[in-house]
Order: structure tokens, then sequence, then C-alpha cells
């Protein structure tokens, strides 16, 4: 757990992957434990917005914690309901299926005048993040290799060590595989060819795309 951010599992900086450059989005866990430090750290750190990924009930049972702190609460949820496959390679498709108006939202969130740095969580940080973080960075340039890099990074952050699928296990105790990742862009480029593609077709325009890669990604000067 990294320091100042005790009851927060999983952040990190989704920056320094490809060309995305650090301090405009954040990633983590669910803040329902946030403690009044950790929300000061955020502040801190210059986080403007914290979007949700969670299902209703899930937001309904845990919501986030911001100590009133002024942080924007934006809830774009993967599944609405607390419903999906139980199997991890079943659920990666479907997750990159229902995903795309999430990640609509966090481009539009990082275009807003008072965009960024973002915050983007689910649960464990792992899954719907994972997704939602991978489809960003891929976005912007980053290579499948370093983007899987840093979706595996979770493992780590959250101890996972046990095995990848475990039928009636909760998905927030299971290690993520880069198969699963794998999966999900598969789906994606196979029903609308590119990621680009991909988010125009969940409500983007291609200019809101263009503007995301001149506020988000690293100049080569």
């Amino acid at each position: 757990m990294r320091a100042g951010m005790s009851g927060v599992k999983n952040f990190r900086d989704a920056g320094g992957v490809g060309p995305l450059r650090r301090g405009v989005l954040y990633r983590s866990g669910a803040l329902h434990e946030l403690s009044a430090q950790d929300a000061r750290s955020l502040a801190g750190l210059g986080v403007r917005t914290v979007v949700d990924l969670r299902s209703t009930p899930e937001v309904a049972a845990r919501p986030d914690a911001l100590h009133g702190l002024g942080f924007e609460l934006l809830h774009a949820p993967v599944f609405a309901e607390q419903a999906w496959p139980d199997d991890q390679l079943e659920l990666y498709p479907s997750m990159a299926e229902h995903a795309g108006r999430s990640v609509v939202a966090v481009v539009r969130r990082l275009l807003a005048a008072d965009g960024p740095p973002v915050l983007v969580h689910c649960a464990s940080g792992k899954d719907r993040t994972g997704v939602v973080v991978a489809v960003l960075q891929t976005l912007l340039g980053a290579s499948e290799a370093e983007v899987t890099q840093d979706f595996l990074r979770s493992n780590a952050e959250l101890s996972l060590t046990g095995p990848v699928s475990s039928s009636g296990s909760a998905h927030g105790t299971r290690s993520v595989a880069a198969t699963h990742l794998r999966r999900a862009l598969v789906w994606i480029r196979s029903h609308h060819g590119s990621v680009p593609g991909y988010l125009v077709a969940h409500g983007a325009e291609e200019s809101e795309l263009r503007a995301l890669f001149r506020l988000a990604a690293r100049t080569s000067g």
C-alpha cells in the first residue's frame, strides 16, 4: 500500500505507459474506506474528478468517502447491475462490450475545462478499471506489451497469487492474466476495427479523440 494512501487499494498513476504522461489519469480500487488523509493526498495530486465504474448496487452498498473536499463524483458504470460472467475468459470480452460509454465519459471528463487529473476506480481496480485504462493507454499510442505490463501490476499491488480462475471465488480475489486483457482488445478490434472506432461507436467524436491526444500525450521534445 502506497504511503499516504493507506485506505485505497491498487492506487497508482496510469501515466508513463506509452505516450500517456504522468499526472493526468490515476487508477485505484474503491474509495469507501478512503481516510481524510487519503482524500487530502488525492487533492494534493490535483485530482478534481473521481469516476466510479462500479454497478449501482455496489455504489449504494459502499459509497465513496470523499470527506467533503469538493471532488466531482461521476458514476459511469461498466455494468449497471451487479451481474456479469463468472468465468474470467468470458468476463473480459463482456467488459469490452459494455465499457465503451464508460471510456467516453472519462475522455470527456479529461477534456473538460477543469479536467485532469482524473481518478478512475471500480471495486479492486484491476478488472473494469484495467480494461478502461488499457483502452485509454492504447488509444494514446502505447503498445500492447506496455499496456499489458501495466495491467498485470495489479497482481502485485493487491498481493494476488491465487489462480486466475476459480469457480465460486470472488472476482476481487482472482489474479489477472495477459490473456484476459488480450481477449478484451481482440473483441474491440473484431467488432469495431480499432480502439478509436470502438469509442466513436459509443458516442465519441473524432475531434475529441484528437484533443485528448494533444492534452494527455507526452511530447517528444
